[in-house]
This record gives C-alpha cells, sequence and structure tokens, in this order.
C-alpha cells in the first residue's frame, strides 16, 4: 500500500502508520477512528478562503456590511466584543489601521508585485445541514483563538439563513509585529483537519478527508465559474460544452489528461482500502475490516465531466443537432 495513500485518507490522524513486521502496517488508535468516521461517512468539514475583494478598503469595508447583514448581526472580535450597527465594518477598518496599510500602498511605502497586496483574509467555516450551529461557532472560536489570537485580528460571525450553518471569518493580512499571513494549500488542509477536531471536542461529528479517499469525484470549479454555472451564464462551461458536441460529431469524445488521472487516483484509492482491510484483520479487527471493504465496493466508478456532459448531449439533442452545436448555445 502506497505511503501516499496514508497522506490523504488519515488527514485526522496525530501520527502516520507505523511498519511492523514484513512491511505489514500497524494502525494507530487515531487513525482506527479516523477510518470509522470515513466509512461512516461523517459530515465533512468544509474550511475555504473566498478569493476576490479582500485589496481594498472599500471592498473590506463592504464584505464586514454584508457578513453583519448590514448591522443587524453583531461581529465577534478578536478581544472578545462585539462590533454592532451599519458602520461596524467602517469603525474595524479604522480600528485594524486598515487604512494606514492603504496609505502605504498608495504613497509607494510597500512592496507592490502585481495585484495588490491583501489586506485581510475572508475564511468561510462550514458544516452540512443539522449540524447544531451553536457547535459550529463554539468551534469557530476555538479555531480562530488557537491560530490567530495576540497576532493578527480578525472579526467572525454565524450565520443559519443557509440550510449549512456557517461561520464568516475575517483576519487582518499582517499581524502586529508586521508578518504576513500566508495560506497556501497545505495549510488549507491543516485547517479542515484542526477544525474537524475542534467540532469533535465539542461532541459534534466530524471529518476531514479528501473527496477522492470518499468515492467522490466531483470537479471543483473556480468560484466566479461556479457561480456563473448557477445563473446560467457561464462561458466557460457554454464553450466546453460546444467542444464536447463537436467531438461527438466526429466520432466521440476523446480521453483527456483529467481522465486518465481521476482513473489511476481510484485505482490506488480502491488498493489502499484493500490494504487498510487487511491491516485491520491483522489487528484483530474483523468487523472493521469488513465494512470497509463493503465502502471500498461500494464506490461508483468515476465519471469525468467531460464525459457526464457527452452522455447528455447524446442522450437529449438528436445526432444532426450534436454536428451543428456551437460554443454560444
Amino acid at each position: 500500500m502506497r505511503i501516499e495513500f496514508w497522506d490523504r485518507l488519515l488527514l485526522a490522524s496525530v501520527s502516520p502508520a507505523r511498519a511492523g513486521p514484513k512491511g505489514s502496517v500497524r494502525l494507530s488508535a487515531e487513525q482506527i477512528a479516523a477510518i470509522d468516521r470515513t466509512i461512516r461517512r461523517v459530515p465533512e468539514v468544509v474550511v475555504k478562503v473566498l478569493p476576490k475583494d479582500s485589496n481594498s478598503l472599500r471592498s473590506v469595508s463592504r464584505h464586514f456590511s454584508y457578513i453583519g447583514r448590514d448591522g443587524n448581526l453583531g461581529l465577534e472580535i478578536d478581544d472578545g466584543e462585539r462590533v454592532h450597527g451599519k458602520d461596524a465594518g467602517q469603525r474595524l477598518v479604522e480600528g485594524w489601521d486598515l487604512d494606514l496599510d492603504e496609505y502605504r500602498k498608495q504613497m509607494g511605502l510597500a512592496p507592490v508585485s502585481g495585484r495588490a497586496p491583501k489586506l485581510v483574509h475572508k475564511i468561510v467555516l462550514s458544516m452540512p445541514p443539522g449540524t447544531p450551529p451553536k457547535g459550529v461557532l463554539r468551534a469557530a472560536r476555538n479555531f480562530a483563538r488557537e491560530k490567530f489570537a495576540l497576532k493578527y485580528r480578525y472579526a467572525l460571525v454565524l450565520h443559519t439563513d443557509e440550510p449549512h450553518p456557517h461561520v464568516h471569518l475575517v483576519v487582518k493580512a499582517v499581524s502586529e509585529q508586521g508578518v504576513r499571513l500566508h495560506i497556501r494549500p497545505h495549510t488549507l488542509r491543516e485547517w479542515r483537519r484542526d477544525f474537524a477536531q475542534y467540532l469533535r471536542d465539542l461532541g459534534v461529528e466530524a471529518n476531514a478527508t479528501e473527496r477522492a479517499v470518499r468515492g467522490e469525484a466531483r470537479t471543483t470549479k473556480r468560484d466566479g465559474i461556479y457561480r456563473a454555472m448557477l445563473r446560467g451564464q457561464s462561458t466557460h462551461m457554454r464553450a466546453r460544452v460546444g467542444a464536447i458536441a463537436r467531438e461527438l460529431a466526429t466520432g466521440g469524445p476523446k480521453p483527456d489528461q483529467g481522465q486518465r488521472i481521476l482513473l489511476e487516483t481510484r485505482r490506488a484509492v480502491l488498493e489502499g482500502w484493500r490494504g487498510v482491510a487487511d491491516a485491520l484483520d491483522r489487528g484483530g479487527r474483523s468487523q472493521l475490516a469488513g465494512l470497509v471493504r463493503r465502502f471500498a465496493e461500494e464506490m461508483r466508478s468515476p465519471l469525468p465531466e467531460k464525459e457526464m456532459i457527452a452522455r447528455r448531449l447524446a442522450a437529449h439533442l438528436p445526432a444532426h443537432r450534436v454536428r451543428d452545436q456551437s460554443p454560444t448555445r
């Protein structure tokens, strides 16, 4: 079993799999718990950073107004106080000295390379519908305190006006000591793992594994593309559908690099789950091993986005319409 599988599966574990005699794998209690949560499909946490409009005073103030629902919701800040009112965003901008950061940028006193640097990071901590909102809020408070207190200024607020309870967390991009906060992919993986643990500490079931390990193969869209798709206005998707329609008219969709990677990933995941089941058998946990094997068997075969689009086109469009399909349809 390849070590990459353990890296991807056991994100909630604090210790790596330990090799036993003849290269067998010994599972820690943390790893067994992570395996159990995954095959039971315990709700997965979502931690994401909103990518746009974080580098100007106006956009930051507007975001504070949005998450505070124009003053109807109080924003909790890092000193434990709440900021209320329609001018809460402006007061935070001034209290965090973001206007000084903007002034330094405009006067050429701060390093500038390409796009203007972020003044804040806009983070969302979310759980699926049915999760207790108070638990999400308490876990988010603990997360923010442990990650940013006494270093980076922050404000947070719980939203419950959508089915999935979520907390908006705004973090000043530069610490009080002048150190800039950089959020990398590995940072988000760590944050997901930690947020799930904070929830579990409060008695809320939560997990943090990758989609591929859970047998999901949904293509991740950039936020702008996703929102445009929901509105039916995505030029990206119109162009993609048109290109696939033309391939259908000339003999069918051509396999692409993404499909090959998807299939290779699925093979590695299934191999990994078989190794997990074998390790559990060796450790005397045959019942859990059987559940793991059933979980792996029930994984659906991955269907790339391109093939899904092609199937829909073939099912709903007559052959002559497929031949005439253009990117603007």
